[in-house]
């Protein structure tokens, strides 16, 4: 009897254990601007993800910029973070996390063809070149994001030095609009889907870009922690795979009428706003979610260069697209 009793109890524990081993992997992803970051769309296609809710779930994490997610990722409040080409090295070399790791694109900006997102002041106000904005106000979404950076980059280019010259204030991107109307800044940031907003059309325009200001950017990308993917290697590529196949759907052009009623329903803004969506109106989107590391460690030197970070980074070395490879191959 003891010894069937020791028996039982080993089944159970082992039951137990294979129990804990396969439940589900909860992966968060970070993003910023709804319609433009894949996170904030995921879940309208999660009758896509075939592994969803059994190797791993999934969760997505706003913020109004990418520099908050530092702080989170550090934390151990996300996996996969939204990381800018200008958060990637204040994350690895002054936060001192070397071990993130560049796994997916999320989109690139100053690609041809392709939009690029524009800084606007008023119409009919006083600024018509660069140099107008000394003794200015110029706003930004978060110090040290993609939008502030290249915005800094450009001034640099014409003389002007932040603190210096002018005065930079931080406001989620909602608010932009209204702070140029009422003349609170004098420069703001147009990102999309934002900057399609007719009221603002209407009294703004475009001062320069952010391709104007750096060229060809890998501007946003997926990250995550080393040790989170050797841990949990197999349910990222699960993951990685279900959000490829999410991300050929919106890319389809057969799916756009349902990929902008989504936008809508999400944004609570009438459908018309959003024909631009996964066009050549939308920034640049890798179908396969594969990072232009080339352009991204260009970005990476201009971030030294600002003095941002007091090293260099090779990007390469911080990055392992094996993962969104693997989950390619099961799709072909």
């Amino acid at each position: 009897m003891r010894t069937m009793k020791f028996a039982l109890a080993g089944l159970c524990t082992l039951a137990l254990l294979g129990t804990a081993q396969a439940a589900p992997v909860t992966i968060r992803v970070a993003w910023v601007a709804p319609v433009s970051n894949w996170a904030s769309m995921w879940l309208q296609k999660k009758d896509l993800a075939r592994h969803f809710g059994q190797s791993y779930t999934f969760e997505p994490v706003h913020f109004t910029g990418t520099p908050p997610m530092i702080t989170a990722i550090a934390n151990n409040q996300l996996e996969i973070g939204d990381l800018a080409y200008s958060t990637l090295p204040i994350a690895i070399v002054n936060a001192g996390m070397d071990d993130i790791r560049v796994i997916a694109d999320e989109f690139q900006e100053g690609v041809p063809g392709y939009v690029t997102d524009d800084y606007d002041v008023l119409a009919d106000g006083p600024i018509k070149k660069v140099e107008d904005l000394r003794g200015k106000v110029v706003a930004t979404n978060a110090e040290g994001s993609g939008v502030d950076v290249a915005m800094r980059a450009m001034l640099r280019k014409h003389g002007l030095e932040p603190n210096r010259d002018y005065t930079v204030v931080e406001a989620p991107f909602p608010a932009m609009r209204a702070m140029l109307a009422e003349k609170k800044v004098d420069l703001i940031p147009a990102v999309l889907p934002f900057s399609l907003d007719p009221q603002l059309k209407k009294i703004s325009r475009p001062l320069f870009s952010i391709g104007d200001a750096i060229g060809r950017s890998q501007f946003v990308m997926w990250t995550a922690r080393k040790p989170f993917i050797a841990a949990h290697r197999a349910a990222l590529v699960d993951f990685l795979e279900d959000t490829l196949r999410i991300v050929h759907w919106y890319l389809d052009p057969k799916n756009h009428d349902a990929a902008v009623a989504i936008a809508a329903q999400l944004t609570k803004q009438p459908a018309g706003r959003f024909g631009w969506i996964f066009t050549k109106n939308d920034y640049y989107r890798n179908p396969n979610m594969v990072p232009d590391l080339d352009a991204l460690q260009k970005n990476v030197d201009l971030i030294k260069s600002l003095g941002l970070v007091n090293a260099g980074l090779n990007v390469k070395a911080h990055s392992d697209l094996s993962l969104i490879a693997d989950a390619a191959k099961r799709l072909q």
